[in-house]
């Protein structure tokens, strides 16, 4: 249905769980801008709510979950001939799943290469097309261990530790010191250069929020880069990083408190929070 839920005295007392199908439970839930996705497990990926884009991976642009018997009936997303995912990650109007080989697809919205496809080409709204998706280009031999979407852009944690991001870089969120679009023109996503995280620095965590990017490095400290009104870099300031030249390699790192560090972190639309 389109019922809010929530909002009532006691609605979350009679809240019922998600149909997930029958048998099946979940062990990671992903929230994008009017979509949402879960991982099962059984290793199958279920999308559900806004699809115009194809965000849901149904090959269509029919909304689910909004109607009678349509979770029962929903169907997993086509990760490909074998291939199940490790995580999935949702956007505003797109999907990623990172799958059980390292790699990574993403399917839905595509104005400005947030899927990764040297292209601007939405993927999942039409037959067959899921089916044909390839994996999104990360650079030769390189893998992902984790992935996290925002608004129009992505980000991976590849297998050596450093961080790509792809998609609209309007406000350095993609922490190429620039403003540029990455993914969209043929050759960017080969050639895309990794993030970087200051010398010597890694990453063990990354998560993307509206037009913002914030790492969780290797010694325990969080930076963040792109959009920064509202101070959502943490950086007591309103200025962006990211979008001019040496800006990512010099932002400062959070201060959580002196003596303090960070074991994980989220971004959200307009703000960033670290445990």
């Amino acid at each position: 249905s389109t019922v809010n839920l929530g909002d009532g005295a006691g609605e979350m007392a009679a809240l019922s769980a998600v149909n997930l199908g029958v048998g099946r439970t979940a062990t990671a839930v992903s929230a994008g801008g009017s979509h949402t996705c879960a991982l099962l497990d059984n290793g199958t990926v279920k999308c559900w709510g806004y699809n115009v884009h194809g965000q849901l991976g149904q090959g269509s642009t029919a909304d689910r979950g909004d109607g009678a018997g349509e979770m029962a009936a929903l169907s997993a997303v086509n990760l490909g001939a074998g291939r199940t995912a490790t995580a999935v990650t949702a956007g505003s109007q797109h999907t990623c799943a990172l799958l059980d080989d390292g790699t990574v697809k993403c399917w839905g919205y595509n104005n400005v290469g947030q899927l990764g496809r040297d292209s601007t080409v939405t993927l999942g709204d039409g037959a067959g097309e899921m089916a044909a998706l390839s994996a999104v280009n990360l650079g030769v031999g390189r893998n992902a261990t984790a992935i996290t979407a925002g608004a129009y852009h992505t980000c991976a944690l590849l297998d050596n530790a450093t961080v790509k991001c792809w998609g609209n870089g309007g406000y350095g969120q993609l922490g190429q010191d620039s403003t540029v679009t990455l993914g969209d023109g043929v050759g960017e996503m080969a050639a895309l250069p990794a993030v970087n995280l200051g010398a010597g620095r890694t990453a063990t965590a990354i998560t993307a929020g509206g037009s913002h990017t914030c790492a969780l490095l290797d010694n325990a400290t969080v930076k963040c880069w792109g959009y920064n009104l509202f101070g959502r870099l943490g950086q007591d300031s309103t200025v962006h990083l990211g979008d001019g030249v040496g800006d990512t390699a010099a932002s400062e790192i959070y201060n959580l408190g002196a003596g303090r560090t960070a074991t994980a972190i989220t971004a959200g639309g307009y703000h960033t929070c670290a445990l």
